[in-house]
């Protein structure tokens, strides 16, 4: 984290700045008399808790939200009885939006107990107006509200609450602001996530997400750079490009750059060894971008390919911009110049008017590509979405037996082909103590696969050469090479 951030802004300011980050520079060194204030009455200090729901992307924020609250002066903690607990949440799909509502009663009951608790809600879901109005009449244990445009502004809100003892509530409908230079804590010391673009102008039509992220917006390229470099300075050796649609980067840039270029100047930094990006939207990856990925030994081969359909039919009623050929034949450019890439897709199973013959269509595509592995899901109505109101909703039991058939066979390929580098040395990124065996470390390849191999934990954050024995399903057991 960044110390400078500390810094008693407000000795020196009497009124917060206009222009950012130093408005939220001033309301960080506010919030934070107010919370020593409010820790020294309690005797110890104050704790905070992040529950993240959804995408990486949701992740990213996450990171900064909890770099804000550290400056602040919380100290993280794991349980949600805290003394300011925030979801950060996600409405793709309706199970999401339940999940949040059956948790917020569980927070009410904390809040009995803990009456100084603040209990805070921001991101996707927030964006929706008739969840928000539904929140302030239903969960009056909610003390802070607000949406995924002004995530930056989480010192200048809590502020407002700490002072006013009433509900905040700051939802905005869009923006064209960006303002990323806030102090982050980072989940890894090593990897960090880097947000190239805001937003998406798709519209598929079952999909919410350009509703509540709204229009595109690009970051200037040198910021990206800059902030790549201080991470790479920091110790970081891999970063993940952040983006609802990276393929579509720069063209909203007063200047535009292609993601491609961008691409090929972050390879150029020195101490990043690995680079992944997503989400790639198929209409929009370029022939450009498969030779960048050619030509690097830093751009990790594993490209997200979200599929969602093998019907050229649905595809075309999904506004999806591509048919079930013209998905085929870039997969075979694909793998024609990166003939060792692995690929990851998303399906969705039983969109409306979905009939066999579609779904075969899908199994169709699934068996010729031949997938490391996929992200199914069965359609999930959004209200505000045309799909919503689309005719031919597909039957639960119709759905439901589709689905099944399609993970088989998706479970089936993936076995097939996750094991084809078994018995060779491959470059594995150390990433934590293994979850059920401390003596073993966690890793993953360049493609993204899970290695397990025995290790110290001296050696998390960096990249070694491991064998890989043994493949159980989809993960390796390997032996670290000396």
């Amino acid at each position: 984290m960044n110390r400078d951030w500390n810094h008693d802004f407000t000795a020196i300011l009497e009124e917060a700045p206009e222009s950012e980050p130093d408005r939220q520079r001033f309301f960080i060194a506010r919030a934070k008399l107010l919370a020593e204030e409010k820790s020294a009455g309690l005797g110890r200090p104050l704790t905070c808790c992040i529950n993240t729901f959804g995408c990486q992307m949701n992740s990213r924020d996450s990171e900064k939200l909890m770099g804000v609250l550290e400056a602040i002066g919380y100290v993280p903690v794991e349980d949600e009885d805290a003394d300011f607990t925030l979801y950060n949440t996600c409405t793709v799909r309706e199970n999401a939006n339940k999940r949040v509502y059956g948790r917020l009663g569980h927070l009410g009951a904390l809040k009995k107990k803990h009456p100084g608790m603040i209990i805070a809600l921001c991101g996707c879901m927030m964006q929706e107006p008739q969840v928000v109005e539904k929140i302030k009449k239903t969960y009056r244990q909610v003390d802070l509200i607000f949406g995924t445009h002004n995530i930056y502004k989480l010192a200048e809100l809590l502020t407002q609450r700490l002072l006013s003892e009433k509900m905040v509530v700051d939802v905005w409908e869009g923006t064209d602001k960006i303002v990323e230079e806030l102090p982050t804590d980072r989940k890894f010391s090593f990897k960090s996530g880097v947000n190239i673009m805001f937003g998406c102008n798709n519209f598929c039509s079952y999909c919410i997400v350009p509703y509540v992220r709204g229009r595109e917006r690009s970051r200037n390229p040198e910021d990206i750079l800059d902030e790549i470099r201080r991470l790479a300075a920091d110790g970081v050796v891999e970063v993940m490009l952040l983006g609802q649609n990276v393929n579509s980067y720069g063209k909203t840039l007063e200047h535009p750059v292609s993601f491609a270029e961008l691409l090929k100047q972050v390879t150029q930094i020195e101490g990043i060894e690995r680079i992944r990006f997503m989400t790639s939207h198929p209409k929009d990856l370029s022939c450009e971008l498969i030779e960048v990925m050619k030509s690097s030994r830093k751009i990790c081969p594993h490209l997200h390919l979200p599929l969602q359909s093998g019907s050229s039919r649905i595809l075309h009623i999904m506004n999806r911009r591509y048919t079930k050929e013209q998905y085929l034949e870039l997969v075979d450019r694909i793998r024609q110049a990166i003939p060792n890439i692995s690929l990851t897709t998303d399906i969705i199973v039983g969109f409306p008017g979905e009939t066999e013959e579609d779904f075969l269509e899908t199994m169709d595509v699934v068996e010729r590509v031949r997938f490391d592995s996929a992200f199914t899901f069965i359609y999930s109505k959004r209200t505000g979405t045309p799909a919503a109101e689309m005719d031919g909703q597909v039957p639960e039991d119709v759905v439901k037996h589709r689905f099944d058939r399609l993970l088989t066979q998706v479970q089936r390929i993936s076995s097939e082909v996750s094991g084809r580098d078994l018995h060779t040395v491959q470059k594995v990124l150390a990433e934590e103590v293994n979850s059920h065996d401390s003596r073993l470390l966690t890793g993953r390849l360049s493609n993204n696969t899970i290695v397990h191999f025995p290790g110290s934990p001296n050696l998390i954050g960096k990249i070694v050469d491991v064998r890989l024995d043994e493949i159980k399903g989809f993960y390796y057991m390997g032996t670290l090479q000396k």
